[in-house]
């Protein structure tokens, strides 16, 4: 049996991932969950999993919580209560977890499933800031570990899929697919008007809010780029977006001798949560498959980087190296915020990470603190701006 603990449990992966245990009650137990704010969902996964440690977002959520619980008679003494971001840690380092689910939304997921990596355990990664803000740190730590780290993100676990199939000095480059969102179509002199109600409307996937934005800008997709350079040990060259509009294939890699493979599934995030938490093993599942024979037609298009300029600021931020891609997360972060509290324009969001990206100084991004401190900069400046 495999022990976990979720980061995250109340967004889109982290109930995924829970499902998915439900599923296989033999083979996975959960040791901790940590959430932020939704205190109603969080108290029926403790109630369904009985965690020995579960962490809020803050102290009044977690009161709320345990008032939950006690109301249905919970037995409080079978689970430690904690919050915040030292919450999280505790919950990520609990000595009985041997594998951290790390889904925590933004920077926010970097210090504990740093921490994780540090404490012995192995990852299985839907948080992509983690590796776009410390990629080189976590890929350090995970060798001298000799610990896994398994993407969760359906581009690249399906990449890691693909990566099977050959040796690494036989890929000529990884192509990361892409929905286009919601303004693939939509013409660039349109985009003044776009509202939040816009741009929370994707046209594939069922996400949270920030990462929807992302989708909508492809940065998300730029994210992907740095993420997948830190995971696979690639430049930015050797790394390819292409705009998949129906989301079959999920990622595919490009062989020297001109094959490709590529990894298609529906859209479903437990198929990719299962294939981390059971890998090096491929497990059957309950789940949906795939009919080829009621396929659409496949389409691919290149992606139009002056419509979506967050994905190119994203390629500079991987090519300038060090804190760079830090900053280039953290800006986006607050921006997107600013967005999301309808106080910024969606035309404004690339202009604020560009603005701070090439205000910024790159400096190797060889300690944690150095990519912190690299990444509260950046947050203050944007908000300046």
């Amino acid at each position: 049996m495999k022990v976990l603990s979720v980061l995250g449990s109340t967004g889109s992966i982290g109930t995924n991932t829970l499902k998915l245990v439900k599923e296989f009650p033999d083979d996975f137990r959960v040791e901790g969950l940590a959430a932020g704010h939704n205190a109603a969902l969080l108290a029926e996964q403790v109630e369904a999993v009985r965690p020995r440690i579960v962490s809020s977002g803050d102290e009044k959520v977690s009161a709320e919580v345990q008032g939950l619980l006690r109301q249905r008679g919970y037995d409080m003494a079978a689970t430690r209560f904690t919050h915040g971001v030292e919450g999280n840690v505790e919950v990520a380092c609990h000595p009985g977890c041997e594998m951290v689910l790390s889904a925590i939304s933004g920077g926010a997921g970097l210090l504990p499933t740093y921490r994780a990596l540090e404490s012995g355990k192995g990852i299985a990664l839907a948080n992509k800031e983690t590796m776009v803000m410390a990629g080189e740190l976590m890929m350090r730590k995970s060798l001298e570990k000799n610990l896994p780290i398994l993407p969760v993100d359906s581009e690249h676990n399906a990449i890691h899929q693909c990566l099977r199939g050959g040796e690494g000095k036989e890929v000529r480059r990884l192509i990361l697919t892409a929905s286009g969102g919601p303004f693939r179509t939509t013409p660039k002199e349109k985009f003044s008007e776009i509202t939040l109600a816009d741009a929370l409307k994707h046209p594939t996937w069922n996400m949270g809010r920030k990462i929807t934005i992302d989708s909508a800008t492809l940065m998300n997709k730029g994210l992907e780029v740095i993420e997948a350079a830190r995971l696979f040990g690639v430049g930015a060259e050797r790394i390819s977006v292409v705009v998949h509009p129906q989301s079959v294939v999920h990622s595919m890699v490009e062989y020297v001798d001109g094959s490709m493979l590529a990894q298609l599934g529906v859209t479903d995030m437990r198929l990719p949560i299962q294939y981390a938490l059971t890998w090096p093993e491929r497990w059957t599942t309950p789940l949906e498959r795939l009919d080829i024979y009621k396929l659409p037609s496949l389409e691919f298009f290149e992606p139009d980087m002056d419509k979506f300029p967050c994905l190119g600021l994203a390629y500079e931020a991987l090519r300038a190296g060090g804190t760079a891609p830090a900053v280039l997360n953290a800006a986006n972060e607050v921006a997107v915020e600013a967005f999301l509290g309808e106080r910024l324009a969606f035309t404004d969001i690339p202009r604020i990470i560009r603005a701070v990206l090439r205000a910024h100084t790159p400096r190797p991004a060889d300690e944690l603190e150095t990519v912190l401190e690299a990444d509260a900069w950046a947050r203050e400046a944007a908000r300046g701006m």
